[in-house]
């Protein structure tokens, strides 16, 4: 809201885990006018009850939802792409299987190339390489750090 004067009608675009991060995106984003586009690998959905608590929220508010394994579609057009941790605590034990799973979710300018030409980038830390490469999260494009600081406000 604060880089693009508000929310309703944005596109949003997951890209990684089916995690607690997401199920809050899931939870407000039709409330708030943005569509949402996920993308996580099979296996690392989002919670189902969440999903339909979505879709229900999706129809009732006029907002677009897609699931999909596929980065690159839910990519496409996206004015703000977000990851988060692949790995979070106690999953580190899942280390090895969870990067295999993940193979090709990494956030990169060639993901980029599918967004909005507006697009920009999201991640509420810490970040891994494995997640968004540099280029991409030392971009201009990128508001982690402004992100950052509008979460400290929160806690």
């Amino acid at each position: 809201q604060e880089h693009y004067g508000g929310l309703r009608g944005l596109t949003m675009a997951w890209i990684g885990d089916g995690n607690n991060v997401l199920h809050s995106f899931m939870a407000s984003a039709a409330k708030l006018g943005v569509h949402l586009r996920i993308a996580t690998p099979r296996g690392f959905e989002p919670d189902l009850r969440i999903t339909k608590i979505t879709e229900q929220h999706s129809r009732e508010y006029g907002t677009k939802l897609l699931l999909t394994r596929d980065p690159l579609e839910a990519a496409d057009s996206a004015n703000v792409l977000v990851t988060d941790t692949w790995i979070s605590m106690g999953q580190e034990e899942e280390k090895k299987e969870r990067l295999k799973a993940f193979q090709g979710y990494q956030i990169t300018m060639q993901t980029a190339k599918s967004a909005a030409s507006n697009w920009t980038f999201l991640h509420c830390l810490p970040r891994k390489p494995e997640e968004v490469d540099d280029e991409v999260f030392y971009s201009p494009q990128s508001l982690v750090f402004q992100e950052a600081e509008n979460r400290k406000w929160t806690i």
